[in-house]
């Protein structure tokens, strides 16, 4: 079953028909919300909410273990996230739809894997392309069967937060070869590789990055492309969900 984790603007989806709730508790702690089921463009989909419903969790205190565990325990076989992210080079300006194919980890002292009991086997795994291709071309099929464009492609880079960030640190993190900045693309990534559940992404730009900007950027700036973006990341994620068999 297809899996979707909602993030900034995405704490829940109006067009999904509920059809019941899993249980937030794992082995690893609480998920941030109940998982969901429902039916999504003819097709039971799984949600979950990243940082709850309502938005309480900040992006450091979500506890990705447990969310990654909650919807492999709900019956995920595959996991499609929605973030909402700064735009670092040309083509990612606001308001740009961007399926990134690959990240660089800034992130510090999260619970970042499911192998570190004694106990069990030392576990290393490839995570060279830390996107599923197979499912990053089934997401872009579906923008162009909407007649939208997505930015194909590009390196997502996760940082620790809660905190924007520095102007420097956004021209390190251009010259590393970052497209877009967030905040919660790891370890989600990765742990879904070690449950070995597909895992792509799907960022919507609702600012310039720090310094990528000659004016500041304001709140209503932001919320006006975020509403206006999620009624496309919305649209895709539904047709989606109608091209799974």
């Amino acid at each position: 079953m297809l899996a979707f984790i909602g993030g900034t603007g995405l704490t829940q989806m109006p067009s999904l028909e509920l059809v019941g709730e899993h249980s937030a508790s794992t082995r690893w702690g609480e998920a941030s919300a109940p998982v969901q089921e429902g039916v999504l463009a003819g097709q039971k989909v799984l949600f979950l909410a990243r940082h709850g419903n309502p938005h309480v969790l900040l992006p450091h205190q979500v506890n990705y273990r447990a969310n990654l565990a909650a919807l492999k325990n709900a019956g995920a076989s595959a996991i499609v996230a929605a973030n909402a992210v700064g735009g670092i080079t040309e083509r990612c300006g606001s308001g740009a739809l961007v399926v990134p194919d690959q990240l660089i980890d800034y992130t510090w002292g999260r619970d970042s894997t499911y192998f570190d009991d004694r106990s069990g086997p030392v576990t290393h795994v490839d995570f060279s392309w830390p996107f599923d291709t197979a499912l990053r071309l089934q997401l872009v099929d579906a923008f162009e069967q909407l007649q939208l464009e997505p930015v194909n492609g590009g390196v997502y880079g996760a940082t620790q937060g809660p905190r924007l960030e520095t102007a420097a640190e956004i021209e390190r993190m251009e010259r590393d070869g970052c497209d877009i900045v967030g905040m919660t693309g790891m370890p989600e990534a990765v742990l879904a590789r070690e449950l070995e559940l597909p895992y792509a992404m799907l960022s919507l730009v609702v600012n310039p990055a720090a310094g990528k900007a000659d004016r500041e950027i304001t709140m209503a700036e932001i919320e006006a492309v975020l509403h206006k973006g999620m009624d496309a990341v919305h649209a895709v994620l539904a047709k989606l969900a109608s091209m799974q068999e």
